[in-house]
């Protein structure tokens, strides 16, 4: 993959799934009692620290979005993927959703109480991970909860075709919870937790719980936006 190129090619795959994503993902969390007990969990803290809005980055149709708002949060989405936006929009009109990377997190610094990427990392390369932590990190209030959730293991798959039958051109990256909390460090996080969800099915999940800590780690880089 040329640099860049996996953005638009995530862009590109995203917003043509779009629709039939929304459809397959809707009712998700109805069945998962352990991500929506992490969900509450998350909430619970950014409430105890006070409150404020909380990015949900990647955020897809806005499934997790309007549950965050249920559960009493200044929830707003931000996601890659135009089409995905304008789905969440059209299926949550009373929330915020705008277009945006996480590889270039147009948000103010210590803008937001709680950051979420709830299996939206799945398609960052490795080398990209640790400036990504950066910008979440930048946003974030002090002190301020972050989870992640991820696919678990030690290998990348190309995906070709995805929800409903149409092609997709993206690599799905499942990464160990130790990897993922060693960079959550060197961004200067504190890791708190972390839960392996379906360790006995074919793609273990993780949910991981950090805070930013205090001490100030180097200045974020911005990568150079790619073109196409």
């Amino acid at each position: 993959m040329h640099a860049g190129g996996w953005l638009t090619d995530t862009r590109t795959s995203y917003d043509t799934v779009a629709v039939s994503y929304a459809d397959y993902i809707r009712e998700a969390l109805a069945g998962a009692p352990y991500l929506r007990a992490a969900l509450g969990l998350f909430a619970e803290l950014v409430q105890g620290d006070g409150g404020g809005p909380v990015a949900d980055v990647g955020c897809g149709p806005g499934h997790v979005t309007a549950y965050l708002h249920e559960l009493g949060l200044d929830a707003f989405g931000v996601d890659l993927s135009p089409v995905m936006i304008d789905v969440a929009r059209r299926d949550h009109p009373g929330l915020r959703f705008e277009v945006g990377s996480m590889t270039d997190l147009e948000l103010a610094d210590e803008s937001v109480a709680g950051l979420l990427a709830f299996w939206s990392l799945i398609h960052i390369p490795d080398e990209v991970v640790p400036g990504v932590f950066a910008h979440f990190r930048r946003v974030l209030r002090p002190g301020g909860p972050l989870l992640l959730g991820f696919h678990v293991g030690a290998e990348s798959r190309l995906k070709t075709q995805g929800y409903g039958g149409h092609p997709m051109n993206v690599y799905v990256h499942r990464r160990q919870p130790d990897q993922v909390a060693a960079w959550l460090r060197d961004a200067g996080f504190a890791v708190e937790a972390h839960l392996l969800t379906s360790p006995d099915g074919t793609v273990p999940g993780a949910l991981l719980f950090a805070r930013r800590s205090s001490p100030t780690p180097p200045p974020v880089s911005r990568p150079a936006r790619p073109t196409g």
